[in-house]
């Protein structure tokens, strides 16, 4: 394995990452079921420990994505939202994956609140009650599972165990893993303590292939990825959302082409106008929680982004994709209420088609430039216009 793909953490790095898992972060139950308090170090020994008594090899347990990054940078501005934490298994059929599943679930009840009765709480109810979503996937070339747990505020406790996974980044800044079981080790010494002078030789291995180059990029905050036609859905929507956090490509004319294989490879994952929504809507929920304001420029920049760099749709399938974007833009503003104020709304109306005017059609506008205008038109597609900026609805 080549060494430049490693590199290992700097004691204030350590300092962080220790502080991460070291986080409370509540585990919110359905209906009447009370909320769990947790610690990411607690319930990532207590997974790795079950799951070895249960025969399954682990070989570690990594953090990884924006957490990683977070770690790495975070006087640069980086954040995160999710705790994503991998755990390197042996996976040789799919009993394994049940075998998996019923031991994080176990291990959910020794997270409860004292005083919660655990006796008639299966595996299947602490499921209901806890777990956001269970994915599996087993082909030739993946076999993975995923078990997220809730969190109101988008702070999911993301566990995934890989036996193999074929593309395991999206973007060189989110590439990083850093592997845990020092810090897990070191935690079960009761007498052991952080110092400057001691600790934990902590390893993370950035899976762009390059930790350096990777590492640049984060603390620039450049965008640059690798065959993005290999990864599901493209990698545009994290893209648009990298663009809207002020990132910018490393190589502009090397990201024009990028967009069109990223743009691709989403419509041929997502082929109808419904599928598109429901996933971009899904992105929205999981990753803007708590950030309203910042949907709307989103959608802006993901349909500049579409309207520039799709090649691979008829002319109506591209029209039906960025109206649907459109409408999904206004009912941001609608939702923030800021399409009330007519102020800020320019209205074209066209009268129904069987109408004729000798001398055209009348134009109703307002003045203010902030923010900026929306377009009505109702027979032909809906479009919003943005007189700055690359994320223009038109």
């Amino acid at each position: 394995m080549s060494e430049i793909r490693f590199s290992s953490l700097t004691w204030d790095q350590v300092i962080i990452l220790n502080q991460v898992l070291d986080e409370v972060i509540p585990i919110h139950g359905r209906g009447n079921f009370p909320t769990m308090e947790v610690k990411p170090k607690d319930i990532i020994y207590v997974v790795k420990d079950q799951l070895i008594q249960q025969g399954i090899i682990v070989k570690d347990a990594r953090l990884k994505g924006s957490t990683a990054s977070y770690i790495l940078a975070s006087h640069n501005g980086i954040t995160y939202k999710d705790l994503d934490v991998i755990f390197s298994v042996e996976l040789p059929n799919d009993q394994g994956f049940h075998v998996i599943k019923d031991a994080v679930l176990s291990c959910l009840l020794d997270f409860l609140p004292k005083g919660v009765k655990k006796e008639k709480l299966t595996p299947k109810i602490m499921k209901e009650a806890y777990v956001q979503k269970m994915i599996k996937i087993c082909n030739n070339h993946d076999r993975w599972s995923l078990i997220s747990l809730s969190n109101n505020t988008g702070k999911n406790v993301e566990l995934k165990f890989v036996h193999s996974l074929r593309r395991q980044f999206e973007f060189s800044v989110d590439s990083f893993q850093i592997i845990l079981d020092p810090m897990l080790d070191f935690y079960s010494d009761k007498n052991a303590e952080l110092t400057p002078e001691s600790y934990p030789f902590v390893v993370v291995e950035s899976m762009y292939g390059d930790f350096q180059e990777a590492m640049t990029h984060l603390q620039h905050k450049l965008i640059s990825t690798r065959k993005p036609e290999e990864i599901r859905g493209g990698g545009l929507l994290k893209y648009s959302n990298l663009l809207v956090r002020n990132f910018k490509p490393a190589c502009e004319r090397e990201m024009k082409t990028m967009e069109r294989y990223m743009c691709s490879r989403f419509f041929i994952d997502f082929p109808n106008v419904r599928e598109q929504q429901k996933k971009i809507e899904s992105y929205l929920l999981n990753h803007f929680i708590g950030e309203e304001k910042s949907k709307y420029d989103y959608l802006l920049t993901l349909h500049g982004v579409v309207n520039e760099s799709t090649v691979c749709l008829m002319r109506h399938e591209r029209r039906q994709t960025l109206n649907m974007i459109t409408l999904m833009a206004l009912k941001v503003l609608g939702e923030q209420n800021i399409l009330p104020n007519t102020d800020n709304v320019t209205c074209f109306y066209q009268p129904a088609p069987y109408f004729a005017a000798a001398e055209g059609y009348p134009t109703y506008y307002g003045t203010s430039g902030l923010p900026p205008p929306i377009f009505f038109r109702p027979y032909d597609p809906l479009y919003l216009h943005v007189s700055n900026g690359r994320g223009g609805l038109n």
